[in-house]
This record gives structure tokens, sequence and C-alpha cells, in this order.
């Protein structure tokens, strides 16, 4: 390198660091270019991200608080927790915003998945308590309150309180929730004070709730499940449980309402009444509830105060005669000419064998022979009318001979002969009549006992429903697409003892075939019912068949022939009595205004 190369790179070299001194120092960064390069730097993950949202200052949020809420602006803001009440039924979760009520659970009971059963939930159900201010319509779920836990005594019983308090600018709002040990009852009192907007002294409460399936058969569940209401006059009465859609303004003052479920209930509760009642329910499209239920009520604030209470808890009609006044019929108890049966008999039976037995099957066992033990003089009296009726047979087929084509003289002829053989055609038939109620009230009894309901016994898992032992690839009309096993059984046993019935009473014509079509009949009614009912019936008819079989054994029919032919000699020449003599008038009548035409 020459003296000339060398001074070269020296002045370049020098340039290069005067140049990168004085021009190369970063400058100042533009909004423009601030966006841009945020715009280059942003990638999928940075947008993932949920963005902030910016908070108005304190002064501003107090002051739309203040122009939305007026007095009550200083509840509007706070913080959610959840807060509970328990005892060993039943767990209740509030919210402290409206100090409103988010979950019930149900402790001692399972879903037919056997997850904990959630009678009530916040995705499923909302319960919303509105006052009317100078503000218009406010909801308690806008304002936060304050709870705090104390212990009390109900009924001279342990409980547990949670007060729920918010303040306002004049005054507070109160809610107050007591739970008793060993209760399904919540109470709720609700206490204002130094409030100065209220323009009424009422509260809407608006309840909404897409009941939760509990059971497997979703059919059946939907069928049991309606909203009923019962009035101050003492008038109960409930919505359609076939309809899709029904609905009720309701005219008089409400005492309760209830959500009611096949074997769960959802009961909202007045100390004294509610004002206004709006009702309505929906069988929804999918099945992901059992059906939509809503309820809009008014209840009134008395100096300024209120009390109502909530029943969350089973369909145990020993149970539900405790809530209040008519809360038993929640549970169905038939018709009626039947349902005493079921009140003071069926459900005191049932309950007193439940102290000693745990397996149902068991239990349903030993109320048949209970009831048949109970019943057994009408058996008896029934099987000798039945046996007096197949010794005089040969009378009466002479009858039919001598007056086959003259039905009304065949008639007189045959009160006649059972008048003065002392038999009466009603002798076998009306003890079975008076055995009907209890046959009736089973009808409504198992398909309603929560008791029943996952119990298992022998091959059926519930007895709650059905028992299916084969699952069909097809439907049969008014049938299902299952077999019942025990529906099976009591067909099967139905028609054997509709033989010997007719071999006892020695049958003939359309009654010796329509006792053999009524079992078949009932196999199809039956298939889809709880298989307590089916087992029950099964149970029934086996131990029907042995008593009139141990019956048999004792009695003699030349025994009765002879005292049949002493009462023909007794009565032979015995006047007839004026119910005969206005029955033969009757059949002659008929059979003369039948000629006419």
């Amino acid at each position: 390198m020459d003296r000339n190369q060398a001074t070269g790179l020296i002045l370049f070299a020098a340039v290069l660091l005067i140049y990168s001194f004085f021009f190369s120092s970063p400058e100042p960064v533009t909004d423009e270019q601030n966006t841009t390069t945020t715009e280059v730097q942003s990638t999928p993950e940075s947008q993932a991200k949920p963005q902030e949202t910016l908070s108005l200052p304190d002064s501003i949020q107090a002051l739309q608080n203040q122009q939305q809420f007026g007095e009550f602006s200083t509840a509007a803001s706070g913080n959610e927790e959840m807060i509970s009440l328990e005892n060993d039924l039943v767990k209740i979760t509030f919210s402290t915003k409206g100090g409103e009520i988010k979950n019930v659970e149900l402790k001692e009971f399972k879903t037919w998945s056997k997850e904990p059963l959630i009678l009530l939930d916040e995705q499923s159900a909302s319960i919303d308590y509105q006052i009317q201010t100078s503000k218009g319509p406010l909801s308690l779920n806008q304002f936060y309150f304050t709870p705090s836990k104390s212990t009390t005594t109900v009924d001279e019983a342990a409980a547990q309180q949670l007060t729920f308090t918010a303040k306002t600018t004049s005054g507070s709002i109160k809610r107050t929730y007591t739970l008793a040990d060993g209760k399904y009852i919540l109470s709720q009192n609700i206490a204002t004070s130094g409030l100065n907007s209220l323009t009424d002294q009422s509260i809407t409460i608006n309840w909404q709730d897409k009941l939760k399936r509990q059971e497997a058969d979703i059919k059946e569940s939907r069928r049991k499940t309606y909203v009923n209401f019962y009035t101050s006059e003492g008038d109960y009465d409930y919505l359609s449980a076939s309809s899709d859609t029904d609905q009720e303004q309701v005219a008089n003052p409400v005492k309760w309402v209830a959500f009611k479920q096949r074997f769960f209930t959802s009961g909202l509760i007045a100390e004294n009444q509610f004002s206004s009642t709006s009702l309505e329910q929906v069988v929804p499209t999918d099945t992901m509830s059992i059906k939509d239920m809503s309820a809009t009520l008014a209840l009134d604030l008395n100096n300024g105060q209120a009390n109502n209470s909530y029943y969350f808890g089973p369909n145990n009609y020993k149970i539900l005669k405790k809530v209040t006044a008519d809360f038993e019929k929640n549970v169905d108890m038939g018709y009626f000419f039947v349902s005493w049966v079921n009140k003071y008999i069926i459900v005191n039976l049932f309950h007193v064998l439940e102290k000693f037995f745990s397996n149902y099957g068991i239990i349903i066992v030993l109320i048949v022979l209970i009831i048949k033990l109970f019943l057994f003089p009408l058996t008896y009296k029934s099987y000798i009318g039945m046996a007096k009726m197949r010794v005089i047979k040969p009378e009466i087929d002479q009858l039919k001979e001598k007056y086959g084509d003259d039905p009304t003289k065949m008639q007189q002829e045959q009160m006649k002969l059972f008048g003065q053989l002392g038999v009466s055609p009603i002798s076998g038939c009306l003890p079975m009549v008076l055995q009907m109620p209890f046959l009736f009230a089973m009808f409504f009894f198992f398909p309603n006992s929560i008791e029943l309901r996952q119990e298992s016994f022998l091959w059926a898992s519930d007895l709650s429903t059905y028992d299916s032992i084969i699952n069909l690839p097809f439907t049969i009309p008014f049938y299902g697409n299952h077999v019942s096993l025990f529906t099976l059984l009591m067909t099967v046993s139905q028609i054997v003892y509709t033989r010997f019935n007719n071999q006892l009473t020695a049958a003939q014509g359309p009654m010796k075939n329509l006792g053999y079509i009524m079992p078949v009949t009932f196999m199809f009614v039956l298939n889809s019912y709880p298989a307590a009912l089916s087992f029950y019936y099964f149970v029934s008819n086996m131990v029907t068949f042995g008593q009139q079989a141990l019956i048999k054994q004792f009695v003699d029919d030349d025994k009765i022939r002879e005292k049949v032919e002493a009462n023909k000699k007794k009565n032979a020449n015995k006047k007839k009595s004026k119910f005969q003599s206005r029955l033969e008038e009757a059949m002659k009548a008929a059979e003369s205004n039948k000629k006419k035409k």
C-alpha cells in the first residue's frame, strides 16, 4: 500500500465516523409510525388475548349510577361473591349480587345418570325481584349486597340464617333467609327502610325455570310435570299436563305456586298471598329440559316488609303435607273415589313397612298380603256367590231352553228362580266391586311414589320405571319399543286366573271371552308403566288365585246344593218382593215399548 492509498483510507474512515456521530442518532417516533409499527407486530396470538375494558373514572361512573338508580346508586357497584346455606338435606347457593338464589342441590338424591341432583342452577333458572321506583322498575339483581351469617332456632330446631344488606343514600334493603336443620323449606324476609323513591308497595317476582332432566324416561317425566297453584280461597288447580303450551292469568289471590316434576318440586309460598299471578309452561323441542316454566307474582309490602318461603325437595306425601295447606296435592293420589285409599291406608302402611324392611320388592309383597288378608271376607263371599251360580246352572239352562226366544220372559223367570233359591246374581260381583278402589289406587300410588325411585328388585334396576328385558328395533303402537317382563308375568297370571274363575262360575258366552281380552289390553297399557305397579298386580293375581284354590278345598258344592234346595222349599209360597215386582213391571214396560216401535 503506497502513501496515497493509506491517506485515502484514513480520510474515508474519518468521514464515516463523523457521519455516524452527527447524522445517525434515532429520530422521535410519530403517531403514524407508532400505529404502523403496532399493526406490523400484531400476531394471531396477541389478537386472541382479551382486551381490557376501559373503566370510567369513579366520578363519571357514580354520576351514571345516580342518573340510572337514584338513591340506590350506592348499591349499584361492588364485587359478586357466592355464599351458601346448607343442612343435611339441601345446599342452597346465593349471590351477593341481588342476594338471590343461584343453585339448589338435593343432597340425598342423584339423577338417573348418578350425578348430583341440581334442582335449580344459574344456567337453567332465574329468580328476579323487582321494586317500583321513581326511576322505573328496578331489579334487586342489579344491586350488590353485603352478607352476614348467624344461627337461630325455628320450631325448636337449629337453623342457619343469612342476611343480605344493600345500603342506599337514604335507607336500606335487607333479605334474610332462614334454613332449618332437617327441612327443605327456605324462608325469606324482605325489609325496606327509609326508601323515598318507592312508588308502589309491592314487589314483582319473575321466576323462570327450564326444568332440568332428572329421570331417564323423558316422556313419562313430561307427562307428570306441570304448574300447580293454590288460591287463598282454598281452590287447587294446575296447568294442562298434556298440552304443549298452556298459560293462565289467575284472577284470585294465590297462596302458593309449584313447578311440579314427577318426583321433585320447586315451590314459592306466600305468608299471606300473592295479589297477582301469571303462569305459563311450554314443552321444548329439545331434550335438554323437561318443560320451560315461568311465573310472575306480586308480593305486597306491609310496613316495608314482606315474607315468603321456598320449597325445594322431593314429592314425598308426608313431607309435603307439613309444608302448607294442600301442598301435598303435588303428589297425585288419584280421583276422589280412590284417593282416600292412598292417603289414609297405603301411604301409612308403606311407611310403617319401610321401618322394618329395606327391600321395596318385599314391601310390595307384604302390602299385597296385608290387603288381601283384610279383604278376605269379601273374597270368601264372592267365591260362595259364584259357587251358588255354578250349582244352579242346570235350572238356568232349562229356562234358556224354554224361554230362549223371549228375552223378557227369560229374565222374569230367572229373577223368580233366584228368589226361590235364595241366590243373588250380584252376590259374586259385589265383593269384587268393593275391592276395586284398592286396585285403582295402586294405579296412582306406584307411578308417583318417590320411595321406589332408583330402587332395584330382581331384574328391575329401578322400580319407578319399566323393567325392559328386550329393546325392540321398532315401535308397536300403544305398546312401545321394549318388553317389560313384570307386565308379561302379570298378563299370564291374569289369563290363568280368568280360566280358573270361568270354571268356578261356569261362565258362557261373551262374558267368558271378555275375561281374556282385559289382560291383553292391560299388557299394552302397563308396558311403559313402573315395574312396581305390574309386579303388584302380578303378586295380587297369584295371591287371589291361591286364596280361591284354598277356599275351594273347604267349600263343598253338595252342601251348597242342599242349602239351595232348602231355600227352594222354604220360599215356594213366598210373595214377590216390592223390588222384584217393580223390576218385572219395568221389564214388561220396556218389552211393550219395543213391540210398539
